[in-house]
């Protein structure tokens, strides 16, 4: 072949693989922002791109975001699953005497309502065993594991015996239905004054929850449900030197009960209360990234509008999450605007 003819065809071939080149750039660069790289995912079939959602735990607002998470609130274990606080709940105390003679209709009407977690009190100090009625207690743990439930128990202790104490937590943690399901949680209640020097009730406290993570585990989830902080804060129930860094060190997620039916009234009040209650914990020592399940108002002295304004003020405050108190005085109308804040 001539050698005019030959750098003729090497100047075109040049020139093709310099193209080539040019669109394999172009290529790339369609599929890094259609959703290849860190914009967005792409479904296989359409290439469509999935927007990234924002989970509860990271975000006061429930609906889909492109907006990035904030950092999601840390466990005081670091490893606990602490799935059962997230959402809606629902307390059932040892007094709720219509809700223990029937477990079953109890669960459903719960779930029925979206009702992600029953909280239920097994014994407190004063009790006469350290399990309230253990087959209706079993119907329970059973029945909400039927509807996808989670189930948490909790103990109210004085404080005055902690081996009474820990014996009656220990009963309650190790409680096994007769088909071998559990607990998926326990939470303590520290709320008893009955130990009336501050410092005494501390230690006390500090000894039992001590003794109560060494008897779980690390990865356990331990839930504390703690005294309303804006009553705290303000002096009041004789409990000023709560010790809210020991708790956050032990416990996975912090359950205030803000109660805004004994200091609020109106839906601008107790918006401000519910959030006041996240803000003051949040500024507590230890507290700032605990993840939070809000108990609301008493459910029976609480209006529409107030349940509603609790349940979108603690979903603003980035809440994880969120309920009434109990099951017994919550209304239709009031479980559906807690559902319709998003809980």
């Amino acid at each position: 072949m001539p050698r005019r003819v030959l750098s003729s065809h090497l100047l075109v071939l040049a020139d093709l693989v310099l193209a080539a080149a040019v669109i394999a750039v172009g290529i790339a660069v369609v599929l890094q922002t259609a959703g290849g790289g860190p914009l967005g995912r792409t479904t296989a079939a359409t290439g469509t791109k999935r927007p990234v959602v924002v989970s509860r735990e990271s975000s006061a607002d429930p609906v889909t975001s492109s907006a990035e998470p904030s950092t999601p609130p840390v466990p005081a274990s670091q490893g606990a699953a602490i799935d059962a606080y997230r959402g809606l709940g629902s307390w059932v105390d040892i007094y709720d005497d219509r809700a223990w003679a029937g477990p079953a209709a109890a669960v459903t009407d719960m779930a029925r309502h979206g009702v992600r977690t029953l909280y239920i009190e097994t014994a407190n100090s004063n009790s006469s065993s350290a399990l309230r009625m253990p087959s209706q207690l079993a119907a329970f743990v059973v029945a909400a594991h039927s509807h996808r439930m989670r189930i948490v128990a909790w103990y109210l202790p004085d404080l005055t015996h902690p081996d009474l104490d820990y014996s009656r937590i220990e009963q309650a943690i190790h409680f096994t239905t007769p088909d071998g399901q559990r607990f998926d949680s326990f939470a303590l209640d520290i709320e008893s004054h009955e130990v009336s020097s501050q410092s005494a009730r501390n230690s006390r406290l500090s000894a039992l929850s001590a003794r109560i993570r060494d008897l779980v585990g690390p990865s356990y989830p331990l839930g504390a449900i703690i005294p309303s902080p804006v009553g705290l804060a303000k002096a009041k129930g004789g409990w000023t030197t709560f010790p809210y860094a020991s708790v956050a060190r032990t416990y996975d997620v912090i359950l205030p009960m803000s109660y805004y039916t004994y200091h609020a009234h109106g839906a601008g009040a107790v918006y401000a209360d519910t959030a006041a209650n996240v803000r003051i914990l949040r500024s507590q020592s230890g507290c700032a990234q605990t993840p939070i399940h809000l108990i609301g108002g008493i459910s029976e002295d609480s209006s529409v509008i107030e349940a509603d304004a609790f349940a979108r003020a603690a979903r603003d405050s980035a809440c994880y999450g969120a309920s009434l108190y109990g099951w017994t005085g919550t209304s239709a109308a009031q479980w559906r605007r807690m559902s319709y804040a998003g809980w």
